[in-house]
This record gives structure tokens, sequence and C-alpha cells, in this order.
């Protein structure tokens, strides 16, 4: 009977070791990944600066109103604020100044026109409803425009280490626990 719990706790104690382990390794392998994508664009983000904006003006920008110009087949918002003492385009994001520079919020949906247009719509009004709100300027002084909301910002570089960090430091206790144990056994077979 004694020997198959030894056995038993060899057992358990390998497993327990291994899922520790695994979890350690997890945890590495994602803080690599989030190292080599999230963390480089947190570091060449420019958009540091809270500022206040003040709406200026909205304008729905349909296919028609931009010929001329290679545009997609969607109603973008166009906004200008007044910032940091000067004029300035705002965009949504990041990724909405990359996508299409003529646009400070393309829509969600662009399958439905209807529906993306409607989406405009609602946001133009909430810009109107509110006409002063914070957002986020860069310190180039030659940079004309102004972002409503950082994707890369702290909160989004905390949120994103807290898991891997919760599982490298669970796998440490596993580790911990699991020696602390062999270390007791050894103990009290000794006595």
């Amino acid at each position: 009977m004694g020997k198959k719990l030894v056995m038993a706790q060899k057992r358990g104690e390998t497993r327990a070791l291994c899922l520790g382990v695994a979890m350690v390794v997890c945890a590495v392998i994602t803080y690599y990944i989030l190292g080599t994508t999230v963390l480089p664009l947190y570091q060449k983000s420019v958009w540091t600066q809270e500022s206040t904006c003040y709406l200026i003006e909205t304008n729905i920008r349909d296919q028609e109103e931009l010929e001329g110009k290679k545009v997609p087949q969607y109603p973008c918002l166009w906004v200008n604020v007044s910032a940091v003492g000067r004029w300035a385009v705002l965009y949504h994001t990041e990724d909405t100044r990359d996508q299409n520079q003529q646009c400070s919020y393309i829509p969600g949906s662009l399958d439905n026109y209807q529906t993306a247009r409607a989406d405009v719509e609602k946001v133009r009004a909430k810009f109107h409803e509110h006409r002063v709100f914070y957002c986020f300027s860069t310190t180039r002084e030659n940079e004309s425009s102004v972002l409503y909301r950082r994707l890369y910002g702290p909160q989004t570089l905390l949120f994103s280490l807290f898991w891997p960090t919760f599982l490298l430091t669970g796998g440490l206790l596993v580790i911990a626990m699991v020696k602390v144990n062999q270390s007791l056994s050894i103990l009290a077979a000794q006595k």
C-alpha cells in the first residue's frame, strides 16, 4: 500500500511539474510574440500628448464629392478640430489615418452602403453632441492631425502583458509548490 502511494505521488508530482513548466514556456513564448508585435507599435507611437479638441466642422464625404481622387465606395466622416492652438484633422485611430487620409472615421461594415451611412451619421451626431473632447496629438511642429483614440497606448500594453504575467506567476508557483512538497516528503522520510 505504501509503495503504491509513493508511486502515485511521483506521478502526480511529475504531472504538476510538467504543467508548471508548460505554463512558464507558454508565458515566455507569449512575451516574445508581444515583444515583437505590440511593443514596437507602442514605442513607435508618436501620439503621446493628450489635448483638448474643439469641434469646428464635420462633413460626410461620398464617392461623388471626391471626383478625381481614388477613394473607396463608402461614406466617410471628415472632422476638423482645433487642438493645441491650431487647426487639425481628427482621425479615429492610427489605422484610420493609414487606411485613408481623406477620412476621419471609416464605418465598420462596408458591405451595405445604407448601414455604413447610418453608422457615419450616428458618429457625426455624437461629435455634435459633445463638441469638446479629449484627443491625442504629437509633439511634432508640422503635424496637422490628431487622434481620437490610441490603439497602442499604455493601457493596451498593460492589458496585453497581464495574462502572460499571470501565466508565468502561476507556473512558477506550481513548480515551487511541487519542490516544497518534495523536500517536505524527503524530510518526513528521513525521520
